[in-house]
């Protein structure tokens, strides 16, 4: 299980002066009624798995596809534990399964698990046969972020890059924002199971955000013992994800450029 919580009280560390300018969000005309085909690429990971019985459940949307180097041959129905099998083996090859979906002419995403080395290419790929994207990569680069920006604008495609998929982290995000006003000095409390995921995106952009209000936070290193104010949210699994995602997945069919963080929607 993961917290992140924010302790409002009369002291914080500086965050990093790090504005970023927000692009503008284009829309197309709603897509048919007929049910966006989903492919699911890191489909063996435990997110992969609870996105493919998320998308199934939900309505207007099916699993097309299920691509991952593990497990492969293998009904990715079974493999997520499922009543009864999809009938959609895990593929190791992208551009198989994207080719596959594109001549059915129906409104495609790629959601993408995978890892900051390879999401440029695959957004790529997936813009090649006129599919939307939604990423959900930790740590990807803000450069990588960037290209794909451009990559987007130049084929009027959509993709959505959510550095979180927890609607409650937005909530709390948001929030913060609000408080942030009327404090002085804030403190960012995270605990995770691994160390080694410190800072997580989540702490790390609720760190930007407060610093790009162009307030001045923590000016004086006084006690921090008093809480005055305390937002806080438990990610206990996968599972608190899946909402966020369905949610992208809806929105991203109807965009022609890039748009970063989940938050533009809510």
């Amino acid at each position: 299980m993961a917290t992140l919580s924010c302790h409002f009280h009369p002291t914080v560390y500086k965050s990093s002066q790090n504005t970023k300018a927000r692009p503008s969000i284009l829309c197309s005309m709603q897509p048919s009624q007929s049910n966006v085909k989903v492919i699911v690429n890191g489909a063996a990971k435990e997110i992969g798995r609870a996105a493919v019985i998320a998308v199934t459940k939900a309505r207007g949307m099916e699993v097309a596809g299920a691509v991952d180097s593990y497990l492969v041959g293998e009904d990715i129905g079974k493999v997520c534990d499922m009543e009864e099998p999809l009938e959609i083996p895990i593929i190791n090859d992208l551009t198989m399964v994207l080719g596959s979906i594109s001549q059915s002419k129906a409104t495609g995403v790629v959601i993408d698990f995978t890892d900051p080395s390879t999401v440029y290419d695959n957004v790529k790929q997936a813009t090649a046969f006129g599919m939307k994207s939604v990423v959900y990569v930790p740590r990807i680069k803000l450069d990588t972020v960037a290209a794909l920006s451009g990559l987007c604008e130049k084929a009027s495609t959509g993709c959505l890059v959510a550095p979180t998929l927890s609607i409650g982290s937005i909530l709390l995000q948001q929030a913060a924002i609000s408080a942030s006003f009327h404090y002085n000095n804030v403190e960012i409390v995270e605990s995770r199971a691994s160390p080694a995921d410190l800072p997580s995106p989540n702490a790390t952009q609720i760190a930007n955000n407060l610093s790009n209000l162009g307030q001045i936070y923590n000016r004086q290193d006084i006690s921090t013992d008093v809480l005055i104010y305390s937002l806080k949210h438990d990610i206990t699994d996968v599972q608190c994800l899946m909402p966020g995602l369905i949610l992208a997945i809806r929105k991203v069919v109807r965009l022609k450029n890039l748009v970063y963080g989940l938050e533009k929607f809510l």
